[in-house]
């Protein structure tokens, strides 16, 4: 099994990557074989390397430290979050605003170095904006005082619409699951800003300082990373690395909307791909 380029023509040698972490360049602690390799020889050749992610718990240091912890070079100005991006989009869109959260650390951070407001759960405190992400110590107090902040005419931001949070164990209610409660509820509808949404794609284009021609995005993730770099204008390589097999790829592919511009059985693949122009044809491979 080799790459398969379902794009009949036009490839250039990228400007930017921008990766997917979770299933793309790792599985919970465990690096997915190639990922040192990827981001040394895309460092080699000058080739910039972002770390895109729906994430919102976890601040740009976290994560460069976990990606460290499993010998992939990272630093904290290379990973883009979609709580960056939900807190940038906060600063730009609702200049001044009183923000009312459910989120963890990263998220907060994120809205604090934005300089933005928090509200408090006072039950007359006035909140102009909901921004939510997943929060696993949310009680139902809270959603409460999320819902009534709706119902009074606040906006509503939703960091990532993932509904299922993998662990090492099996999977937790994700960010999408508290957004459905929260619609239901209260009959707004939120702003994602997290992939599939092209709004995390560009603010990372944005950060990466090139044109989206110029950056592939790379992901594991038909319903997320493709859709989210096809929606922003970006060349797509889908990675057998996490969701989708050789078996599966395509069915999944189709069920999302999203037909990558390219399928990597794994990262290696990638880097020689990239590296020494291995390129094949779809009907010389046999997937």
């Amino acid at each position: 099994m080799t790459v398969l380029t379902l794009r009949e023509s036009g490839w250039t040698a990228p400007k930017a990557l921008l990766l997917d972490l979770d299933g793309t360049l790792y599985k919970g602690d465990t690096p997915i074989p190639g990922a040192d390799k990827l981001i040394e020889e895309m460092t080699a050749r000058g080739v910039p390397c972002w770390f895109v992610t729906n994430n919102s718990t976890r601040t740009p240091a976290q994560v460069a430290e976990h990606l460290h912890k499993m010998n992939i070079p990272a630093s904290p100005g290379q990973v883009i979050t979609s709580a960056q991006a939900a807190a940038e989009y906060a600063k730009r869109n609702f200049p001044g605003a009183s923000v009312y959260l459910i989120g963890e650390h990263g998220i907060r951070e994120a809205l604090r170095e934005a300089r933005l407001s928090l509200a408090d759960d006072r039950e007359d405190a006035a909140a102009d904006l909901v921004v939510q992400g997943i929060d696993r110590g949310l009680t139902y107090e809270r959603l409460t005082a999320a819902v009534r902040h709706l119902l009074r005419g606040a906006s509503y931001l939703l960091t990532n619409p993932d509904r299922l949070l993998p662990t090492g164990d099996g999977y937790l209610p994700g960010a999408g699951s508290i957004a459905a409660l929260l619609e239901a509820a209260s009959g707004v509808t939120p702003t994602v800003i997290g992939k599939p949404s092209p709004i995390l794609m560009n603010y990372a284009l944005e950060r990466a300082g090139v044109a989206a021609a110029d950056a592939w995005v790379v992901g594991d993730n038909p319903h997320t990373d493709i859709a989210a770099g096809q929606s922003a204008g970006s060349p797509t390589v889908l990675v057998l690395t996490g969701l989708c097999t050789e078996a599966d790829w395509r069915q999944r592919c189709e069920a999302a909307g999203a037909l990558p511009d390219a399928v990597c059985p794994g990262l290696e693949d990638l880097v020689d791909w990239i590296t020494y122009g291995k390129i094949q044809r779809e009907q010389h491979w046999k997937g």
